[in-house]
């Protein structure tokens, strides 16, 4: 009776003491975890909103890389961190929506080690091909295809990639036989694409604006559900292949068990960072859709994602390398 007692006293405590730790989030730097090296577009774009997003909480934010096994490594450590609001994963589909069904075993649960604060951005995929290609519409690629099955290939940065799966979904979708030809990073691909080596590819616009841009590669379609102002003349390949949307969404979560004030807060802030007119449009330049969303949005997100790559995986076999 009196241990039971003095947990109820210690407990009645200890709640004001949280409540006010909570009330006055953040007090000190917070850590945003990048799970991927330096100089990508997730590394970019998680280091292009933080100085914003750290005047906006009143505290610094510190971005730290850590890459390794298909993002895991970085987000196994955000997941085993203390739910406090100070260590935030910058994320990618890689750690909840694709790699559950890639890989054997994970370091974490991705159903419940994680929670969502909030979507950034969505990355859209645009199909190009190489320029010796004898089609200029989704159309034609999907008739000529048909008409050459195995004799037409796409090109990835790798197996199990977003650009792999994109192309796969693709196939699926449009119901050809198109050969999948895996590269270590986009880089290679985009070389053989203006060599000729390999006929199309589905991959980031921001990597690829250039190239179209220049006229070295031809832009068949967007993978998002709607035209970019970037490339307002590229129909979206869902106004030819009905349904069609290979988009990656970019959001932040942090280890469950995080106070709502303390996502709200994040949440909040995010926020104020994005709808800013000089930050969205920058966004925007650089191939992004910038869009926030709730916690509960983009758990539902997660949720519809996972059902439509699960299938793309488990029917083309892809496995992590």
């Amino acid at each position: 009776m009196l241990k039971a007692l003095s947990f109820v006293v210690l407990a009645t405590v200890m709640t004001p003491v949280v409540h006010a730790q909570t009330a006055a989030y953040p007090t000190k730097p917070i850590r945003l975890i990048v799970p991927f090296a330096p100089g990508g577009a997730a590394d970019q774009t998680a280091r292009l909103i933080s100085e914003p997003m750290a005047k906006e909480l009143g505290q610094p934010i510190i971005v730290e890389n850590k890459p390794g096994g298909g993002a895991t490594v970085g987000a196994a450590l955000v997941a085993s961190a203390a739910p406090d609001g100070y260590i935030v994963l910058y994320t990618t589909p890689g750690p909840q929506i694709i790699n559950p069904y890639l890989m054997a075993k994970l370091p974490y649960n991705p159903d419940k080690d994680l929670i969502p604060v909030s979507r950034v951005a969505w990355f859209p995929n645009v199909l190009v091909v190489a320029p010796k290609l004898p089609v200029n519409t989704v159309q034609e690629l999907i008739e000529y295809a048909r008409k050459n099955p195995g004799k037409t290939n796409f090109g990835s940065s790798g197996i199990g990639a977003s650009t792999h799966l994109s192309g796969e979904l693709f196939k699926s979708m449009a119901g050809v036989d198109i050969v999948h030809v895996p590269y270590k990073g986009s880089g290679q691909v985009i070389q053989d694409l203006l060599a000729g080596n390999v006929q199309m590819a589905i991959d980031s616009l921001s990597v690829y604006i250039g190239q179209i841009r220049s006229g070295n590669l031809r832009a068949l379609g967007l993978a998002s559900p709607e035209r970019s102002p970037l490339l307002p003349n590229v129909p979206a390949i869902a106004e030819q292949l009905k349904g069609y949307q290979a988009v990656a969404v970019n959001y932040l979560s942090v280890p469950a068990g995080t106070p709502r004030a303390v996502i709200d807060r994040l949440n909040a802030a995010l926020r104020v960072v994005i709808n800013e007119p000089a930050m969205n449009e920058r966004m925007i330049n650089g191939g992004m859709i910038p869009k926030t969303s709730t916690p509960e949005e983009m758990a539902a997100e997660i949720e519809v994602e996972r059902i439509k790559w699960r299938k793309v995986i488990a029917e083309s076999g892809a496995k992590a390398e």
